[in-house]
């Protein structure tokens, strides 16, 4: 844009026929309505594409000698955040499953919420002969609790993640299953017991519903994206941001591309780039956006280095693909209070709220503020320039296309 390369771009019709197309122009009309308020489109429940096709003058050697111009296809491929959740799911078993996500439960920031799943669990006797009333029963308790924790907790390790957006699994007898408690020994399992049938719907889910999704998208990925709500993270307070840290890293650790990794000999992925990034930065006052970007930095190093050693290029950013609020200087006793300006969500008024300072890295818990954090969320504002802002996008996009627009 800034070297005024860029000629257009336009929808075209995509090549994944299987894969329904994003609704653009409904997403386009509820952030930018003919009359009354924008609102914010729904969340993505299953995986969709859009793709686009850039028109842009070249100026690469010989291609932009004989082609001024030239056509590069963008293919994005959206899809819930929590199935990218179901990727660690690939290298285990069921026992080793239970063994992670069932002490997860008796936390005291999940507690609550599972109490009546972990009951139900307890008295259901393993070895007897399959009960699928009783299996149906509990799957729909753990169902129920996933996304109780979801919509009430921010918390990230919620599995598996087709319970929560099931799409077109919607009652399939695979999702019917569900951690149980005590170790699980696979070589003595009782046929045709309730133990049995929830290791043969496990294996089932990964065989017919992660690996083909993994097989059939990522195998094609140049370039991929992951947008971490690190705000609401913060909101929830020092557990939760650090489950989401754990989270993310363990990703990084299945996202191995080096030839000896796993990843890499299952689906032989192309991604040469990823970018974490931090959104909802336009919540925040400006000068603390290095300070949120800082943060997610200090979230995903631990694996990150591993993957820069094998050729893939990590990068973090604070970013609003559309921003809801402005920027607004307050003085009060004779300082200047860099503040923000929106209409706090599902809230009737208009507010200039002074945000707190995020962390530019991982707090341990003594660290951690006794006030905790309290970060807005906001509704989309009004454009009547039809026009919408927002911050750093035009960065995503150069470190996303800008060598493949030479």
């Amino acid at each position: 844009m800034r070297e005024h390369r860029h000629v257009a771009t336009k929808v075209v019709p995509q090549e994944a026929l299987k894969v329904p197309t994003f609704n653009y122009t409904r997403a386009l009309n509820s952030l930018l309505p003919s009359d009354g308020m924008p609102t914010w489109p729904a969340s993505t429940e299953r995986i969709n594409t859009l793709r686009l096709a850039i028109k842009y003058q070249s100026n690469a050697g010989l291609r932009g000698h004989f082609s001024p111009q030239s056509t590069l296809y963008l293919d994005i491929i959206d899809y819930p955040g929590e199935w990218l959740l179901d990727l660690p799911m690939l290298e285990q078993s069921y026992a080793q499953w239970c063994e992670q996500q069932y002490p997860l439960l008796t936390q005291p920031s999940r507690v609550n919420t599972s109490s009546d799943f972990l009951m139900a669990v307890e008295q259901l006797d393993l070895n007897a002969p399959v009960d699928e009333n009783a299996l149906a029963h509990i799957a729909q308790l753990y169902q129920s609790m996933l996304v109780g924790l979801k919509k009430d907790t921010k918390l990230a390790m919620l599995q598996p993640g087709r319970m929560l957006m099931p799409g077109d699994l919607q009652g399939a007898p695979l999702l019917l299953f569900f951690p149980v408690s005590g170790e699980v020994n696979s070589d003595d399992v009782v046929a045709g017991s309730n133990l049995a049938h929830l290791i043969k719907r496990f294996n089932a889910y990964i065989k017919e519903v992660v690996k083909p999704f993994y097989n059939e998208h990522f195998r094609h990925f140049d370039r991929q994206i992951v947008l971490v709500d690190v705000l609401s993270a913060l909101n929830e307070g020092h557990e939760t941001l650090q489950e989401q840290s754990s989270v993310i890293n363990q990703l990084l650790a299945h996202f191995n591309y080096g030839e000896s990794g796993f990843f890499k000999r299952l689906f032989k992925p192309n991604i040469d780039k990823i970018l974490f990034a931090a959104n909802k930065s336009d919540h925040i006052s400006a000068k603390h956006h290095k300070d949120l970007a800082l943060l997610l930095d200090s979230l995903v190093h631990e694996q990150s280095n591993h993957l820069k050693f094998d050729g893939v290029k990590i990068e973090t950013m604070a970013m609003s693909s559309i921003t809801a609020t402005q920027p607004r200087q307050i003085a009060d006793k004779g300082q200047t209070l860099d503040c923000i300006y929106g209409k706090p969500l599902h809230e009737p008024d208009w507010l200039t709220y002074l945000p707190p300072q995020p962390p530019s890295r991982m707090l341990n818990k003594n660290e951690w503020p006794a006030q905790g954090f309290e970060f807005l969320s906001f509704s989309p504002m009004p454009s009547p320039d039809k026009q919408l802002k927002h911050i750093r996008l035009d960065h995503v996009m150069q470190y996303l296309l800008g060598d493949k627009l030479t």
